[in-house]
């Protein structure tokens, strides 16, 4: 069974940054796509950004230029640093990874406010 340690999150000022982490074990399979994705309360869970195993990134437009995914694969971890925070991107924040099939963390919540 694949375990997610996520850590990172909390409340900031708009402006500001926080990093994301997400560290899976005990994966039988090798781990394809590791990404994040985040849901505000009333609202669907919506993807935030992905990154495969060769690096490839995605990201919603919503945070482009201001998100960064990046992984280590030695380390089976994904990391999500985030800048230029705004009230809009307060939600929980869950890490999802594949291997094989599809594993989900607990969350974390990240609140943006002055």
């Amino acid at each position: 069974q694949v375990q997610l340690a996520e850590s990172g999150g909390g409340l900031v000022q708009p402006g500001g940054s926080l990093r994301l982490s997400c560290a899976a074990s005990g994966s039988p399979f090798s781990i394809t796509s590791m990404g994040w994705y985040r849901q505000a309360p009333g609202k669907q869970r919506e993807l935030v950004a992905t990154i495969t195993s060769g690096g490839t990134e995605n990201y919603a437009d919503s945070v482009k230029g201001r998100f960064t995914i990046s992984r280590d694969n030695a380390k089976n971890t994904v990391y999500l640093q985030m800048n230029s925070l705004k009230p809009e991107d307060t939600a929980v924040y869950y890490c999802k990874v594949t291997a094989y099939r599809a594993y989900w963390g607990q969350g974390t919540q990240v609140t943006v406010s002055s």
